[in-house]
């Protein structure tokens, strides 16, 4: 057999019928194909394993133009890190946005390892851009207020041409829960009151506002508006309570 398969492998070397075997370097056309192929095979390994998360806060083709005259408006006065680590200038801070909690993704004794390395955050689990949830958080210097920038995508809908207000809820308890962890990390919602004032048209961009209230002990209180883009018109308004929490506790450690 392997005798056979010598024969049969220097027959294809000796036959005229192909030049490109017997000079591969003077066959530019053949060389090319075959090495450019190759050279994007290898380069897109790398991609595929890179063990560096995705930011998804960061602009990306989906977005529309007001979801970038937004970001650039709040991101550029964003404070930057000086050459001593220390903060300088700036009003807002971006916020970066992962698919899953990085920080406790290895805690937890009721979750299996299939589980905890399958899970993913709710509103980045959509790999498709602009098909779902598509924002970007900026929390002020002060900690006081957190702007959310929302564009909605096509899997959102509820009412005809809508977004669902299911998907609704789901971004302000994002808002607000994020606005709470920054104040005072980690907390769980407690209490989501939603008042509905108008519908959002599907693929629009609308403004999300949290505004700290108060805080007593381990008890956060925040309001929230969503409307849109010049301020015009008010979507949707709610009040959130959030609740500082044990990690440990919240993990079984």
């Amino acid at each position: 057999m392997a005798r056979s398969f010598c024969r049969l492998f220097g027959g294809f070397n000796s036959r005229n019928s192909l030049p490109f075997m017997k000079a591969p370097l003077r066959q530019p056309c053949a060389s090319f194909s075959f090495k450019t192929a190759f050279e994007r095979t290898m380069v897109a390994l790398p991609l595929a394993f890179s063990s560096k998360p995705r930011d998804f806060s960061l602009p990306n083709s989906s977005w529309g133009t007001e979801m970038k005259r937004l970001y650039e408006h709040y991101n550029s006065p964003c404070e930057e890190e000086g050459e001593q680590g220390d903060k300088q200038g700036g009003l807002w801070r971006r916020l970066p946005s992962y698919n899953r909690s990085l920080k406790y993704a290895t805690g937890g004794m009721y979750l299996s390892k299939v589980i905890q390395s399958k899970a993913r955050l709710f509103t980045r689990n959509i790999r498709d851009p602009g098909a779902a949830f598509e924002y970007v958080l900026f929390v002020s210097k002060d900690k006081q207020k957190c702007v959310c920038i929302f564009q909605a995508g096509h899997l959102l809908e509820g009412p005809p041409g809508h977004v669902h207000g299911g998907a609704i809820a789901t971004m302000i308890d994002t808002v607000t829960g994020t606005h709470a962890n920054v104040l005072s990390a980690p907390v769980m919602t407690a209490n989501l009151n939603i008042n509905y004032r108008s519908p959002i048209p599907l693929g629009s961009t609308v403004l999300l506002e949290s505004s700290l209230d108060k805080k007593e002990g381990r008890k956060v209180f925040f309001s929230c508006k969503v409307t849109s883009t010049d301020g015009s018109k008010l979507h949707t308004e709610a009040t959130a309570l959030f609740l500082s929490v044990n990690v440990s506790h919240l993990f079984g450690e």
